[in-house]
């Protein structure tokens, strides 16, 4: 086993060898920018103690990641809204129960595997009260909020949104309750922030519609730019929820819960949207949730077709699958054929993007390395969303430089592919020169 600081080379050394490694054919570039993944959180028509989880690479066609990918220990888990924190894990807010003065939290590492933290007492008339359909929302300052709705009286009770504050980084304390400044009677709110003016997309309990509300603070004054069916939408509406689109549109979901289906509409400014149009595959069967945008990788070019991964900064040594793990090992042109096969593979277009890229074992056709516990290993490809997710990496520009690649993973943005004690795992990004030589390679020539 290695330790961390004997496995160091100079950087002069790494960038001199980088540079005699170049060795391959030209790169076939994909599209420039970053390649979007869109995460869904949403309780359905058939349960409300089970959540399920969905992706999408455009925001528009999801695909079931896993059913029933959290129970809560107890109650509910209505109306769950997902956040990524800076500490890299994804954060869960939901409804706990039709009545009462709690909303429940939940961590995950992988957006699979989810944890009952805590329930958050943020009620204000205890059981005989409702507290419904908290979200998230992240301030341009950082901070961090749970917007919600509230009722004295319960479920047939007047609504208004408050909201709470997180007191710590890790999201465990939170401030008192404070009214959001918005008239009774009204739920669902979701706040997103452009520049210097608050957005507030909120249901109107009333009619029924939702509205559109503006301010330039978090606690008002609220002015109602759009009332009725302002949008052109109709009645019976709820559970708006907002992401942004790769063109720079933003992209509103609600749940027509007297039809029972989902919609989708798009603006280019918040202020006036297009007609609506049904979710496809989802309508009727996901309740309302929300969709958190990831963007992941950059325009680096990836060289495709049969290559060899080689490290930046142990450039003896090779990614290689090995037992079906994958690890870092000493190879060359003279190495049994064998390791040298193992060390090839065929880079092709992403299987969960096309955007980013999937590593085939040219040895095993069918088989691809993903990431399995965060940890790099081998498996054939079954077809499902979360193999291709997790099978998917994303160019980035080296981190070490000097000509390098680094790779990101597509399903876990701000993981990287890097081996650590000469074994290939997804860690997050660390600052430093040991994690940036570590998660950096030239893409070489097939060693087979």
């Amino acid at each position: 086993m290695r330790t961390r600081r004997g496995n160091l080379r100079t950087l002069a050394v790494a960038l001199l060898v980088t540079v005699a490694a170049v060795m391959y054919a030209p790169a076939t570039a994909r599209a420039a920018g970053p390649a979007p993944h869109y995460l869904m959180t949403a309780f359905t028509n058939s349960s409300q103690s089970n959540m399920y989880v969905y992706d999408s690479a455009n925001a528009t066609n999801f695909i079931l990641v896993r059913a029933n990918a959290y129970t809560p220990p107890s109650g509910l888990i209505r109306d769950p809204s997902v956040l990524r924190h800076t500490d890299g894990y994804y954060y869960l807010v939901y409804t706990t129960d039709w009545t009462g003065d709690t909303i429940g939290f939940a961590r995950s590492a992988d957006y699979v595997t989810w944890t009952f933290l805590r329930n958050v007492t943020v009620g204000l008339n205890g059981a005989a009260g409702s507290t419904w359909a908290p979200e998230w929302f992240r301030d341009s300052d950082g901070s961090v909020h749970v917007i919600y709705s509230a009722s004295t009286t319960g479920t047939a009770g007047q609504f208004r949104p408050y909201r709470i504050t997180a007191t710590n980084s890790a999201l465990s304390a939170w401030s008192a309750p404070t009214p959001l400044g918005i008239p009774a009677n009204y739920i669902d709110s979701f706040v997103v922030k452009v520049g210097s003016t608050y957005h507030n997309f909120l249901k109107n309990e009333t009619t029924k519609y939702i509205e559109h509300a503006t301010a330039t603070s978090l606690n008002g004054p609220w002015q109602f730019t759009g009332t009725g069916n302002w949008a052109g939408w109709g009645s019976g509406l709820e559970g708006p929820a907002l992401t942004r689109l790769p063109d720079g549109r933003w992209r509103i979901y609600f749940d027509n819960y007297t039809g029972g289906r989902y919609y989708y509409a798009d603006s280019s400014n918040l202020n006036s949207f297009g007609a609506r149009a049904e979710l496809p595959g989802l309508s009727g069967i996901a309740r309302h949730f929300t969709v958190l945008r990831e963007d992941v990788g950059d325009s680096t070019a990836v060289p495709t077709g049969n290559r060899s991964l080689r490290s930046a900064n142990f450039p003896d040594r090779y990614v290689r699958h090995r037992d079906h793990l994958a690890y870092v090992d000493p190879l060359s042109s003279s190495s049994p054929l064998a390791d040298r096969q193992d060390a090839s593979l065929a880079v092709s277009a992403g299987l969960a993007h096309s955007g980013c890229h999937s590593f085939q074992a040219v040895n095993y056709p069918g088989y691809y390395l993903r990431h399995y516990n965060l940890r790099l290993t081998l498996q054939r490809d079954d077809g499902s969303a979360i193999f291709k997710g997790d099978a998917t990496f994303c160019g980035r520009a080296g981190l070490a430089g000097g000509g390098t690649i680094s790779f990101e993973s597509y399903n876990l943005p701000g993981r990287y592919l890097r081996h650590y004690n000469y074994e290939l795992r997804l860690d997050l990004r660390e600052s430093g020169s040991v994690f940036a030589s570590d998660a950096s390679y030239t893409v070489t020539s097939p060693l087979a």
